[in-house]
């Protein structure tokens, strides 16, 4: 185990955690709608299809997904899709600025599985999570890595994203009594939605 290569790779996941991207604005969404309850709970969904990501692209699993053109342009597609979706309810309840108490999600879920899932799919269904564990992995681990280290290098970026949503989710609970007045929760659902809406074309497109 080279310590000082995971010291640079830690450096370099912790500064592209704190880029802006769609699992910050889901995030941000469901505490806003439900609170840290809810927020919590998208927080899961995330980090579970992060460290599903990861130990897929450990266990050689991201190759084909990356290789295999068309499952690769699928997932890219249904998860940009499940974006502007998201960020479609968020730009409505920004034009209709009516809210109540999150009790029960759309679809008569629960908000506690309303934010899982949107957690899950919103993260699962991003294939660069996987594009880049396989271009800079490689460059970290050698040609000849123990398990230890693959181990460690692939639970490192899902370890420092949820320990980072976890102070966004955080910090939006305690600031919720702000953000929940009508006008402020207007303005956010809107800027929400039109970043959705920003991460899901440039998914898309890119």
């Amino acid at each position: 185990m080279d310590w000082t290569s995971y010291g640079a790779f830690l450096a370099l996941a912790a500064l592209l955690t704190l880029l802006p991207g769609p699992d910050t604005a889901v995030a941000i969404k469901n505490t806003l709608q439900g609170g840290r309850r809810r927020g919590g709970w998208c927080l899961a969904g995330i980090s579970t299809a992060s460290f599903v990501q990861s130990i897929a692209a450990a266990a050689g699993l991201g190759v084909l997904i990356v290789t295999v053109e068309p499952l690769f342009l699928a997932i890219k597609y249904v998860g940009a899709a499940y974006l502007l979706f998201l960020a479609v309810q968020a730009l409505r309840s920004a034009r209709k600025g009516i809210y109540s108490d999150d009790v029960v999600a759309a679809g008569g879920s629960s908000p506690a599985i309303a934010g899982l899932r949107q957690g899950f799919i919103s993260n699962i269904c991003n294939p660069k999570v996987i594009a880049f564990y396989l271009a800079v992995l490689p460059q970290f681990l050698g040609s000849d890595p123990s398990l230890t280290a693959i181990a460690m290098y692939a639970v490192t970026f899902p370890v420092i994203g949820t320990a980072y949503l976890a102070g966004v989710v955080y910090g939006v609970n305690r600031a919720r009594e702000l953000f929940t007045r009508r006008r402020i929760r207007r303005i956010m659902d809107g800027v929400t939605g039109a970043a959705l809406i920003a991460f899901g074309v440039r998914l898309a497109t890119e």
